[in-house]
């Protein structure tokens, strides 16, 4: 892979991860766009690694309330006087919240990696999620806060998290809009996301480094891999500082419209052969 790709795609990473809009699906497209075999090893495995950079960049930007919260849980694990902190308890619910995605990760790898790859996946579920989001945003009773997050909710939002697998749907999608329908307020539920997406996102790359390191050697490659992932780190620490302010003050119709536009562009040109779907 020559770097000027590497770098682009790196970007499009850090831009899109935390967006409810599908970093890998919009990855998918473009590497396809580039003359890649979307379902080969090296390149699955290549869209999985470079979204450490965006993990890396969510642990900088959160470091003070990931060691709060950390401190507290293993203080409670310890001391049962602690288990009373909030903290303690958030902490656990996001252990329980990455639970389920890390299972059906496993247990469906292979039909993720090659069957789900296929763009007529990716340009359907950017379209029939953001029917969920709608839904979602124009329902949200938003009257719960951070204080008010239990194991259950981030169970819930755990499980929801798992369709974020499927390329199109968008882990971060996924998860605000569960958490929405739970009635936690936005601002809160795209923090949650954050959270939930360092275990999930961390565990993906390690995995996908250690099983497919020879054919990302002798595939895209080392250097731009590596490369991509320093550039997905500093893009997306700018996205998740820009988001959270977004979200402040918006709703998430301007995704949603977004969503539908690509997603329709993407069946067109797969539809009219312009392009194929793997």
């Amino acid at each position: 892979m020559p770097i000027w790709q590497a770098i682009l795609l790196g970007a499009v990473e850090g831009v899109t991860e935390f967006l409810p809009i599908s970093s890998t699906g919009h990855l998918t497209i473009l590497e396809k766009m580039l003359g890649y075999g979307i379902d080969d090893p090296d390149v699955t495995a290549f869209t999985a690694i470079i979204q450490v950079g965006a993990v890396i960049a969510t642990v900088v930007f959160l470091r003070k309330d990931i060691w709060r919260i950390g401190v507290a849980w293993l203080r409670g694990l310890f001391a049962g006087n602690h288990r009373a902190d909030r903290d303690y308890k958030f902490g656990w619910a996001v252990v329980l919240g990455s639970i389920p995605i890390g299972i059906v990760g496993l247990v469906f790898k292979d039909q993720i990696e090659t069957t789900l790859r296929s763009l007529w996946f990716v340009g359907s579920m950017l379209i029939a999620w953001s029917a969920v989001m709608w839904y979602a945003d124009r329902h949200a009773s938003l009257d719960r806060h951070e204080d008010d997050v239990t194991w259950k909710d981030t169970l819930i939002i755990g499980i929801t998290q798992c369709l974020a697998l499927i390329p199109g749907v968008s882990r971060s999608g996924a998860t605000m809009s569960a958490g929405l329908l739970r009635g936690i307020d936005r601002v809160t539920v795209t923090r949650l996301s954050f959270f939930l997406s360092i275990p999930a996102l961390g565990a993906a790359a390690v995995l996908q480094t250690i099983t497919e390191f020879d054919n990302i050697s002798n595939g895209v490659g080392w250097a731009p891999t590596i490369t991509a992932t320093v550039v997905s780190f500093i893009v997306a620490y700018g996205a998740v500082a820009w988001l959270l302010r977004f979200i402040a003050r918006h709703d998430y119709s301007v995704f949603i419209i977004y969503r539908v536009i690509l997603g329709t562009f993407v069946l067109l040109l797969v539809g009219t052969g312009v392009m194929s779907a793997t």
